[in-house]
């Protein structure tokens, strides 16, 4: 049987925010395969069109504080939301396939990265475990560099589970995690959620 996505099962076009299968990206190594983080993450979402999962909105990317605070490099990141026949399961091996086939060897926790693709949440799925993947990650509530990219694609989304929008997730966040947008968006830029003086 195929797994439709919230996204491409809805039949009206774009699903509402809840509906999404959404991705999180980050790096703060270079690739030496598509050189900077930014560069490698844009990489990172060609391949997922490569491999037939199709992003349908993208925030921009921020450049944000490692988390717990280190001597790291500072991180791109950003938030997709795609289409996908995948289900839950599939969808995390790809990615995982994606990491690997882009050079990333899973060491520490928090170590350093070339590339980071993580299923952030799909669709109203609640999943707490113990098998992979956990949805929604277990960590969405926590982290500045995923929270403000999605509020940028999807405000109003509600975290699985407990209903909290991501908004009040965000106004929640503790003040010491630094974030800044690496790119100003313009009103006709075409990324949602770009407003004058942003």
């Amino acid at each position: 049987m195929t797994n439709k996505s919230p996204a491409a099962g809805a039949g009206h076009g774009e699903p509402g925010p809840d509906g999404l299968i959404l991705i999180g990206l980050g790096a703060n190594l270079p690739s030496e395969r598509f050189g900077g983080p930014r560069q490698t993450l844009e990489a990172a979402l060609a391949e997922l069109e490569r491999r037939g999962v199709r992003v349908v909105r993208r925030s921009r990317w921020y450049q944000s504080a490692p988390v717990p605070r280190s001597d790291q490099p500072w991180y791109v990141n950003g938030v997709a939301a795609v289409e996908t026949e995948l289900g839950p399961e599939a969808l995390l091996r790809l990615l995982h396939d994606i990491e690997h086939d882009f050079g990333r060897v899973r060491g520490a926790r928090n170590a350093a990265r070339a590339v980071d693709l993580d299923l952030l949440a799909y669709g109203t799925q609640v999943r707490p475990g113990p098998q992979a993947p956990l949805l929604p990650h277990p960590r969405v509530p926590e982290r500045a560099f995923v929270l403000l990219p999605l509020a940028e694609i999807a405000p109003g989304w509600r975290l699985p589970g407990s209903g909290e929008t991501v908004e009040a997730l965000a106004a929640r966040l503790p003040a010491d995690q630094e974030i800044r947008p690496l790119d100003v968006a313009s009103p006709d830029s075409g990324v949602p959620g770009a407003r004058k003086g942003a």
